[in-house]
């Protein structure tokens, strides 16, 4: 499974079918849906009690139209469809990929618009919310000039505060990669990635990550592959003082990348200057290896292969998603896959790894989740067990040594399956730079973004029948909220 796109408890108790988890009794109203699928595959925190999620949903008469919800001093409003997207999209179809808040109220969403059920034809769009009240979607400025095949999106946003933003994406058909800046509430015109058409001409490329520590002052990276090769980069570019450089291979990436495949999924940043990123590169072996890289005034270091991954077993290992909540106090989390575990038994296993001081640390396994990996099932004759997987989907740090992380369990029983989907969440807190035990919240499904606005005060999006926010206070996680 590819991301290239797209710890103590601290109290924390198992939720239980007491809880409005298993029974749906929290909900929040939203616009009606159908059993085709609705999720919030973004989820952003400016603060304690107030974020905003984005997604999708399904509707009978329209197919899938994006949404939006928002928090506000703690109590999660109804959903929304995105206004204005009936106008900007006459074929029918648009999803919010992804959502930033650089203040209370104060967000930013982008995502794509598409001929459904035809999946033909893809535009970009941006959305902002303005004292809390979301404005009419728009086109991304300068994309319809730059797109000859007509098919873009965004892809990735990041604000830093009210009204600075920029967000990225890619245009004719996963072939090049754009970035556009908002400027005191109002989008600029999006340009290609400055740089990639010299690193990677007439190639494909996709930008994956952003992330914005200042107004003007942010890094974008993805992946690219030269045409006529089979192999695939990483890259990473910084806009400073509001003016974007030219993309780079991640250094040192070269040397671990000479015939395999590399690519950078996920990209933090504390202060101007002051980022980390991580992702996955292939060796001459096709075996990848999971890798980290800091910047650090400015300058970025050489990418370094994540520590104790090697321990896991000979097989795939990815950082999905990382956090860095000073400079040099940063988080990763991902998946490995043991290739040499029993056939049909090498199933995903999650990681998590800390950056301290600047210095990264070995990676561990997610304390808690090789007992959430037995499904098993009964019959009056038999009790049969199955070991399924799971990874860390997304990761987040609201102080040093302050994280959580969130994840599925993937798999499920191939018979006397409770429901068609069984993908059930975990959750994990770091609490004074120590990880405690995963714990599985129970009646929600594919959780798929995870916000710490403070130490254990974060929020979970995901979904899948119906979209869902699982919300922290005060270091103790409440039930997940439904929104029919």
């Amino acid at each position: 499974m590819r991301a290239i796109v797209l710890p103590a408890v601290l109290g924390i108790v198992a939720l239980s079918a007491g809880c409005g988890s298993s029974g749906g009794a929290v909900e929040r109203n939203g616009p009606a849906t159908t059993h085709s699928g609705a999720s919030f595959v973004s989820i952003s925190c400016s603060a304690s009690g107030e974020c905003a999620a984005g997604g999708f949903y399904n509707s009978a008469k329209a197919g899938y139209q994006p949404l939006v919800a928002g928090e506000t001093d703690g109590s999660w409003g109804n959903a929304i469809e995105v206004p204005g997207m009936a106008k900007l999209n006459r074929r029918h179809g648009a999803r919010v990929t992804s959502i930033s808040c650089g203040a209370p109220g104060e967000c930013a969403a982008g995502g794509y618009y598409f001929d459904y059920p035809h999946w033909t034809y893809e535009g970009p769009f941006l959305v902002s919310e303005t004292n809390g009240k979301w404005g009419n979607a728009i086109e991304v400025p300068g994309t319809a000039q730059l797109d000859t095949v007509g098919d873009a999106r965004v892809t990735a946003i990041s604000c830093s505060a009210s009204g600075e933003c920029a967000a990225g994406g890619y245009y004719d058909n996963f072939g090049k990669p754009f970035v556009v800046d908002e400027r005191n509430g109002s989008w600029g015109t999006a340009i290609e990635v400055p740089g990639m058409a010299k690193l990677n001409p007439d190639g494909y490329a996709l930008l994956n990550s952003i992330s914005c520590a200042a107004p003007g002052e942010c890094v974008a990276g993805g992946s690219y592959s030269p045409v006529g090769s089979e192999s695939i980069h990483a890259w990473v570019e910084n806009e400073t003082n509001g003016s974007w450089g030219a993309a780079i291979e991640v250094p040192g990436m070269a040397t671990r990348n000479t015939d395999g495949e590399a690519a950078l999924t996920s990209i933090s940043c504390a202060a101007a200057g002051e980022c980390a990123a991580g992702g996955y590169a292939g060796t001459a072996r096709s075996v990848d290896h999971a890798f980290v890289v800091n910047e650090t005034n400015g300058r970025w270091g050489t990418a370094i292969e994540v520590r104790g991954t090697a321990t896991f077993g000979h097989g795939f290992v990815q950082v999905n998603s990382i956090s860095c909540a000073a400079p040099g106090e940063c988080a990763a989390g991902g998946y490995y896959v043991n290739n040499t575990d029993p056939v049909g038994d090498d199933h995903d296993r999650p990681f998590v790894v800390d950056e301290k001081s600047g210095k990264w640390s070995k990676a561990i396994k997610v304390p808690g989740t090789a007992t959430l990996h037995k499904d098993c099932s009964s019959t009056r004759r038999t009790r049969r067990c199955f070991d399924t997987g799971s990874e860390v989907t997304s990761i987040s740090c609201g102080a040093a040594g302050e994280c959580a992380a969130v994840g599925a369990v993937d798999g499920g029983t191939p018979f006397l399956s409770i429901s068609p989907v069984n993908f059930p969440t975990f959750v994990v807190n770091e609490t004074k730079g120590s990880w405690g035990t995963a714990i599985r919240v129970r009646g929600t499904v594919t959780p798929n973004s995870i916000s710490c606005a403070a130490a254990g005060e974060c929020a979970v999006g995901g979904g899948y029948y119906q979209p869902f926010v699982l919300s922290q206070s005060n270091g103790r996680w409440g039930d997940p909220l439904h929104f029919k």
